[in-house]
């Protein structure tokens, strides 16, 4: 199936809706990253159109492919990772924490 025709019928994502992927992934883009990136995220929907369309009723849901059960690894203690190493990328500190927005108000 080429693009053009995944894509008919579907939705295209608005360059405002790019943006805002982007900024949640913390990605800049300049505006043609941003029309480039419209095209091929549209196109990805629209391959989920695709598999939505697929008549599953017949399907025994699963919720995973392997029979593993009680699968935990042991509780040992350890020693942490050394603070320098755990901030480095951390977008916002305060002294030695990471700062956040408020969750609760």
């Amino acid at each position: 199936m080429t693009n053009s025709a995944s894509q008919e019928g579907s939705f295209q994502l608005s360059n405002e809706q790019v943006r805002h992927i982007a900024s949640l992934a913390r990605i800049g883009m300049t505006e043609s990253d941003i029309e480039k990136f419209r095209h091929e995220l549209s196109s990805i929907i629209a391959h989920f159109d695709v598999l939505a369309a697929i008549d599953t009723e017949a399907i025994i849901p699963t919720n995973n492919g392997a029979d593993s059960q009680n699968v935990m690894v042991a509780d040992k203690a350890r020693a942490s990772t050394p603070i320098e190493k755990t901030i480095t990328n951390a977008p916002n500190l305060d002294g030695h924490y990471f700062r956040v927005r408020a969750v609760l108000e």
